[in-house]
């Protein structure tokens, strides 16, 4: 379990456990500044939210921060110097998974004290925090068909149907020239399954070509679905080709529009929301701000009964074992492990990726040493609960509480497999100011930092960075985000729905080989 509780602010510098051999800069520091809480002066200039040693560093020493190990140390560091990937060495070390050991039950809060939200329910019981319709490809082949249909309905099309929150194409790039069977077609067709499920949407179409590798009947023979008043399946090569698939999927959905607009919200319990956990242009305030503080909110709505999703299995690596040490049993911990295994010994080996150490240039740039001091911050966003359960992608998410799902770091690729999964809600934390919707779950923006906050407004909802400026606590955050969460299930606009971000965020992962 990482230690929170003991971070403090003292001048330029925020101490995060007692046993750290590092501070992060709170503002820029020049060399020559004094930090009399920690007793050096600074031989570097280190921008904000960068590290510096705390005290003499030897050799093959660890690098604590939160008391978690990020790395080594490449050489002799003096304290006050400039910590980051030029004195750092990444390499493995041992971790005791303990699986169970901090285990402990969560207690929900009785039924009326729990909170609620204004959803959509439908006929079968599942519960929407949007009313789309959905047009989906089997393959790359029917790409601009989907997208040409969507085209067609406008804002000014659709005002006659106020709660029709649009009409949405989802291509991608795969569906041919891949592996016929085996776990990449089977990865492809239960993210197109789940998205046609997926309570978010009152109606789908399906449209194929005809003669790809994705079968259309295949598809939905393999994912338990049959065309129905909800779901419309369309093969170009049947249905006579581009143009007439166009106007056969338009006419669809026209008859469709009505009774997708005749909903109404009702009052639902927070217990049908299932959060997707995103993190995505880090820095070095996202462990100390963002991905806390939605921490901090996941706990909140675990004790309300709701579903806390977790992902980006590279991004948990180097600190799994505090996830696993939590896990309800030993089961759901080697599972955990199990993944993080095939990772690394078979999908990455040799490859220039995360999971093998560097992170991106903009997480270099943000502070962030190696993919070690990554996954320290990005599991924070899953907050402190026990964890339940662990899925392969894409995999429908039943289990309530804080949830695993196994996906790549990419933001895109692992918010689809959250919604495919039945995620309702993406939670969205970013210190350098990513950019993210994603259709048909509205997707929640939380700020690292004032100051990006204070640039990109337009696309940032909540601004965590108050937590580092002293306006609000850690749980006072939580808080606050939570509530959004309710405001926005129950109707209220994210920033990235008013920009109209999410139209092309729907990206299968594509793990087979292209052939």
């Amino acid at each position: 379990m990482i230690e929170f509780s003991e971070k403090r602010v003292t001048g330029p510098v925020i101490r995060l456990h007692c046993a750290d051999n590092v501070v992060v800069a709170r503002v820029p520091i020049g060399l020559g500044t004094e930090v009399p809480s920690e007793g050096f002066t600074s031989r570097s200039q280190v921008p904000a939210g960068h590290k510096l040693a705390a005290r003499d560093i030897k050799a093959g020493e660890p690098i604590l921060k939160y008391n978690v190990c990020i790395g080594f140390a490449a050489t002799d560091i003096a304290a006050g110097t400039y910590l980051h990937s030029h004195n750092t060495d990444f390499r493995e070390f041992d971790r005791d998974y303990a699986h169970g050991r901090d285990y402990r039950p969560t207690v929900l809060l009785p039924e009326a004290e729990q909170a609620s939200f204004q959803g959509i329910v439908r006929a079968n019981g599942q519960v929407a925090t949007r009313n789309y319709i959905g047009i989906i490809a089997t393959v790359n082949c029917s790409a601009t068909v989907v997208h040409r249909i969507a085209e067609a309905f406008t804002a000014e099309r659709l005002a006659a149907y106020p709660n029709v929150d649009g009409v949405v194409a989802l291509s991608h790039g795969m569906g041919c020239g891949m592996e016929m069977s085996g776990e990449p077609m089977d990865l492809l067709r239960r993210t197109i399954g789940g998205y046609a499920r997926h309570a978010n949407f009152a109606a789908v179409l399906v449209v194929g070509l005809g003669c790809e590798r994705n079968q259309l009947n295949l598809l939905l023979q393999d994912q338990g679905l049959s065309p129905d008043a909800r779901l419309h399946a369309f093969v170009m090569q049947e249905t006579g080709g581009t143009r007439k698939t166009i106007e056969a999927g338009v006419a669809a959905i026209e008859k469709l529009l009505p009774q997708a607009n005749a909903v109404v919200r009702q009052p639902v319990p927070a217990r049908h929301l299932k959060i997707g956990l995103q993190c995505g242009g880090s820095d070095g305030f996202s462990s100390i701000t963002a991905n806390p503080a939605l921490g901090a909110a996941m706990d909140i709505l675990v004790r309300h009964g709701g579903t806390a999703i977790l992902s980006e299995t590279p991004e948990i690596y180097g600190v799994e074992h505090t996830l696993t040490s939590r896990a309800r049993s030993r089961e759901v911990g080697e599972k955990l492990v199990e993944r993080i295994r095939w990772w690394k010994q078979e999908y990455s080996p040799g490859r220039d990726v995360q999971i093998n150490g560097k992170v991106s240039p903009g997480n270099q740039m943000g502070g962030l040493a190696n993919i070690f001091e990554k996954s320290l911050g990005s599991s924070m966003k899953g907050g402190t609960t026990g964890l339940m359960q662990v899925y392969r992608y894409a995999e429908q998410v039943d289990q309530p509480g804080l949830v695993f799902m196994d996906t790549p770091g990419f933001d895109p690729v692992s918010a689809t497999g959250q919604i495919a999964g039945g995620a309702n809600i993406i939670c969205f934390t970013t210190g350098r100011g990513s950019m993210f919707g994603a259709k048909p779950v509205p997707s929640i923006k939380l700020a690292t930092n004032t100051p990006m906050y204070q640039r990109l407004a337009e696309d940032m909802d909540l601004n965590c960075g108050e937590i580092l400026d002293g306006t609000a606590s850690m749980q006072e955050m939580g808080q606050r985000i939570f509530e959004k969460i309710l405001r926005v299930a129950s109707g209220e606009r994210s920033k990235s729905e008013a920009l109209g971000l999410g139209d092309h965020e729907f990206v299968p992962w594509n793990i087979g080989v292209v052939s």
